[in-house]
């Protein structure tokens, strides 16, 4: 086939897919091997690393405030944000209450935000407004924050003509509301326009809270050695939780975490002329950086596909990070950790399922800052893996880890910790299943905070091909028998139409892999004239299905989304095509219509395209076709809706 997008691909499919999909078929492997990549890196089994040597160097227990470090900002203490969150005391019967509260709500216009909704389960529900300038003294950021944030951030403001603000717009608004310590879904963190700008902004929120934390519980160890107490002498000095790691940061790849501890290590370091201390960094390079000559030069890929496959793209790994005033240890067991990234996979694999002998999720269960960055590429990955994860986060642990009781918080100890725990969840969808997670697992106290903006214009405006798109609206009785509802309106209204040899050419895009074989062995027992690519399909049958395709010998082609996904390939010669169901990412819909064009040899005008809905796909309809005309086809009498694209 073809070279420019071809046999020289880029091997996510070796790595990435398969390895999170497996799992998705069957249970992961209980010693974790599953991680025995392409990449040789992720041997997670009995030889993964963990640095022994650094343990008293960074242990809470027995290290001290060093006076030079100590206080957090001029500023009264009382109003710190990180004091006045872990300090307030909540009620027995305020915690009754939260299963029978309804959520009360209030929608707010922010100047960059945008449309936010304001919610929470307890009794009061507070919401405010950005200032407009923003001072960082009033921030209460930890040493050396001030200073080194400035710097760490230059590459975003400096460009800006009112860059008086350490912050850009975007940030401001986004860490007023994580230093509110509220949980926040932002559904609009996309990596070609402000991805990095929102990991830094987090960044910096995760180490504010890590440092405040950490020196809280080192100047109550110089105090209690000033007045000589011993073990469980005295209740005031209640600073942690049941384990030590506080954060834990889920990213889809190693070089996400790369860029997360680098920006870590430029958080502490600023300009100051002193090194930090980093152990284990080189082990660390090797393992999550990448070799830029890896990848074939000669690949034409869209941007935003560039954007999130760069660098190391493994997706088994887990890391534990320990910071200690002014250094950082790298490799930290678990348990001596105060942040922990890793991925989805990499934590289910530790964490196990049911019946499972070797199984850990303790280390979860004192977590106060959960941030899931990117979402949406999960949906790609293994959903299951997310849901699995929040169903085991604060969970009371089943071993003590050597802790001292008489320095848990009260609220650790009543199985309170979910109360307490910010999330962070930032995606590039407004998505059902996302939305799900976000309502369900965050019942954070200080309340909730959704950014709300409905697309006006949908992904179809892109469409640049002369093509007349037929929205086929079908019935579901409910949620649960959409599946099957989908699959017989399919087999008894659409693809009757298209049997006849006329509508050879014809591509059937289909989103969900379970749809996928159950439209693949429909076709089998049919005995249609097709051909699939699936994301398990090997290289080889991938240029053949292709090249059958394109020489109209197979009349189907069935391609699941994430196959194209991971790939990007340009199907040729399309001339008739089906969307099984809307596309997750609304700008793949604009980008497989696209593909017509490939190969016109003047049949443009018998082109066509076919895509089902249902009143379950709201948001993705509107994401294609504007929230207005969504609104439209969903509530109209008529079941079909026809749009043209692309007339001169």
């Amino acid at each position: 086939m073809d070279d420019d997008d071809g046999e020289s691909d880029v091997t996510v499919e070796e790595e990435t897919v398969p390895e999170s999909a497996e799992v998705r078929e069957s249970p992961p492997d209980p010693e974790g091997k599953g991680g025995d990549g392409p990449l040789g890196t992720s041997q997670e089994s009995s030889e993964e690393f963990t640095d022994a040597k650094h343990e008293s160097l960074f242990s809470l227990e027995t290290n001290f405030l060093e006076e030079e470090s100590g206080g957090t900002c001029s500023l009264n203490a009382s109003q710190d944000p990180f004091l006045q969150h872990v300090n307030k005391e909540l009620k027995e019967k305020e915690i009754q209450a939260v299963a029978t509260n309804s959520k009360t709500t209030h929608q707010l216009k922010w100047p960059i935000l945008g449309q936010l909704v304001f919610s929470s389960k307890f009794q009061k529900l507070e919401t405010f407004k950005p200032s407009k300038d923003i001072d960082l003294k009033s921030l209460h950021l930890q040493k050396p924050l001030e200073s080194t944030w400035t710097k760490t951030n230059s590459q975003f403001v400096s460009g800006s003509p009112k860059s008086s603000s350490p912050f850009t717009p975007l940030q401001k608004e986004l860490f007023l509301i994580m230093n509110s310590y509220r949980d926040l879904f932002y559904p609009e963190r996309t990596a070609l326009k402000n991805g990095e700008e929102i990991r830094h902004v987090y960044c910096l929120h995760v180490i504010n809270h890590v440092l405040k934390a950490n020196a809280q519980v080192l100047g109550n160890n110089s105090r209690r050695r000033s007045q000589k107490l011993g073990v469980g002498d005295d209740d005031d000095f209640r600073d942690q939780g049941l384990t030590r790691p506080k954060v834990l940061i889920v990213v889809p790849f190693r070089e996400a975490a790369l860029r997360v501890v680098q920006l870590f290590i430029s958080l502490l370091e600023g300009d100051s002329k002193k090194k930090i201390i980093v152990s284990n960094k080189k082990r660390f390079k090797g393992e999550y950086g990448s070799d830029p000559e890896e990848r074939p030069p000669n690949l034409k890929r869209p941007e935003d596909y560039e954007a999130v496959f760069v660098g190391n793209i493994d997706d088994h790994f887990r890391i534990g990070v320990a910071i200690l005033q002014r250094s950082i240890r790298l490799y930290a067991p678990f348990y001596s950790s105060d942040i922990l990234i890793a991925s989805p996979l990499g934590l289910r694999t530790i964490i196990g399922g049911e019946g499972e002998k070797k199984r850990d999720f303790d280390f979860l269960s004192s977590i106060e800052l959960l941030i899931i960055d990117q979402a949406d590429i999960y949906l790609m990955q293994n959903w299951e893996h997310v849901l699995h994860l929040m169903n085991h986060m604060n969970l009371l642990p089943l071993d003590s880890h050597g802790v001292d009781f008489s320095r848990v918080r009260m609220w650790s100890l009543n199985n309170w910790s979910k109360y307490y725990r910010q999330t962070l969840l930032f995606g590039a969808l407004q998505d059902a299943q996302i939305n799900s997670v976000f309502n369900k697992y965050c019942v954070n106290l200080q309340g909730q905070v959704a950014v709300r903006n409905v697309p006006m214009t949908g992904s179809i405006s892109h469409v640049l091909v002369q093509l007349p798109h037929v929205f086929q609206r079908m019935e579901a009785e409910n949620l649960a028998s959409v599946i099957d509802d989908r699959f017989n309106f399919f087999v008894n209204k659409i693809l009757p139409q298209y049997r006849d040899a006329v509508m050879s050419h014809t591509l059937i895009y289909i989103p969900s892999y379970f749809d996928f074989v159950r439209l693949r062995n429909y076709f089998k027992k049919e005995e249609l004239n097709f051909t699939h690519i699936c994301e398990y399909t090997p290289k080889s049958g991938v240029s053949r299905a292709r090249h059958f395709f394109l020489q109209g010998e197979k009349q189907f082609l069935l391609l699941t989304e994430r196959f194209h996904f991971y790939k990007r390939y340009t199907i040729k010669g399309i001339r008739n095509l089906i969307f099984y169901e809307l596309p997750t990412y609304p700008h793949l819909y604009s980008e497989v219509c696209n593909m017509l064009r490939a190969t016109s040899r003047g049949e443009e005008a018998t082109w066509t395209c076919t895509v089902l809905y249902s009143k379950y796909d709201a948001q993705r309809l509107a994401a294609v076709v504007g929230v207005e005309r969504a609104a439209q086809m969903l509530q109209s009498h008529k079941n079909v809706h026809l749009f043209v694209t692309g007339e001169r």
